[in-house]
This record gives C-alpha cells, sequence and structure tokens, in this order.
C-alpha cells in the first residue's frame, strides 16, 4: 500500500531544493498528502467510504491537497509544493506523474460514472492547470502551467494554452480537420500534424 522510501527517493529526483532524505519526509506536504491517499483508497475499497471521505477531508486541511479517495494513483506519484491540488473521485494517474501546485483533475458533468481525467505513465503537469472530464492524457506529455485541457492529449506531446492546444515535441499541432477524434487516434496510431502557424 505504501512504499516511503521510494516516494522519498522519487521525490528528491524533483525536487532540487530536497536537501536530505530527512528533510523531505517531515516536510514535503505533496508525500503526506499522497500517503494519507493511499490509506484513504484502501478504506474506500474495502466498504468503508464514510471513513475514507473524512479522512481525505482532515488532510485537505492539513496539506491543502484534496484527493478523492476513489482515484486510482499508480507508483512514484509527487505533488511539488502541494497546495490548491484537487484530484476528483474517477481520476487514474499512472506511474511516474508529477502534478505542480494549483491543479485540477476535474470533472464537467454531475452524472455518476467516469467523469475524471486519466493521466499516462510520465506526465507532468503545471502549475494552476485545469484537466477537466473523462480525457485522456498520453504518456509522457507535458501540460503547461495554467492550461485548460478540454479534449484528449496524444503521448508525448506538450499542451498549452486556453483552451489548452496539443503539439508534440517536435514543435507540430495536431490538425483538428484530418483528426476529429483524438481518443481513437491515439489508439490507432492514425494522427495528422500540421505546423501550428496555419492557425494564426
Amino acid at each position: 500500500m505504501c512504499n516511503v522510501t521510494e516516494d522519498i527517493r522519487n521525490a528528491r529526483t524533483h525536487d532540487p531544493a530536497a536537501r536530505s532524505s530527512f528533510e523531505t519526509f517531515i516536510v514535503a506536504s505533496g508525500l503526506h498528502a499522497i500517503w494519507a491517499y493511499r490509506w484513504h483508497h484502501w478504506l474506500w475499497t474495502h466498504h468503508a467510504k464514510f471513513p475514507a471521505r473524512v479522512g481525505a477531508q482532515f488532510v485537505r486541511t492539513l496539506t491543502g491537497v484534496e484527493i478523492h479517495p476513489g482515484a486510482t494513483i499508480g507508483r512514484r506519484f509527487f505533488i511539488d509544493h502541494g497546495m490548491g491540488v484537487v484530484i476528483g473521485e474517477t481520476a487514474e494517474i499512472g506511474d511516474d506523474v508529477m502534478l505542480y501546485h494549483g491543479v485540477t483533475l476535474g470533472g464537467r458533468s454531475l452524472e455518476v460514472g467516469k467523469r475524471h481525467p486519466t493521466l499516462g505513465n510520465g506526465v507532468v503537469v503545471g502549475a494552476g492547470a485545469k484537466i477537466l472530464g473523462p480525457l485522456m492524457i498520453g504518456a509522457h506529455s507535458a501540460i503547461g502551467a495554467n492550461a485548460v485541457v478540454v479534449r484528449d492529449v496524444p503521448a508525448d506531446s506538450i499542451v498549452v494554452g486556453i483552451p489548452g492546444v496539443a503539439r508534440p515535441k517536435a514543435g507540430l499541432v495536431v490538425d483538428p480537420a484530418a483528426t476529429p477524434n483524438v481518443a481513437s487516434a491515439v489508439a490507432s496510431a492514425n494522427i495528422t500534424w500540421v505546423d501550428p502557424a496555419v492557425f494564426i
């Protein structure tokens, strides 16, 4: 349920301000929120949903990080600075994902069911970014600070702007005319990229 040593080692590789493992263990509020989430998630999946929710709200007051105990989070997850992060009930987060402060993995619907984003392995989400709805953020993508993402993102992309525009690391963007359904295009690797200058 909890590998503290691995989490601390991972945090130190992502935070140049971390001077020692002991200091990281004591002061990293993002790690404290993640460790508490793992316990609350265990409660949630073992038919103790009310104490899981109460515990999550208590941790929110201590750390400024709100992680719903129903969310699914992989290994080596790190929240830098922590404050203001919100992760919704049906969010799914892969391994080696990093979020900065002020990130929201939120929904756009009041319907019961999948309504929060899925982040693939190795995704980095910049400060203040909002990823809204049951989207798929492909592996090893980077979401820029304050971006608002409302569409699926292919793997190995960089997303900036409001609304967020996905571009591969080579500097091109998805052609919306040739790729109307990004989710199926991601699955089939059948994506048309164009120079972003065509949209100016």
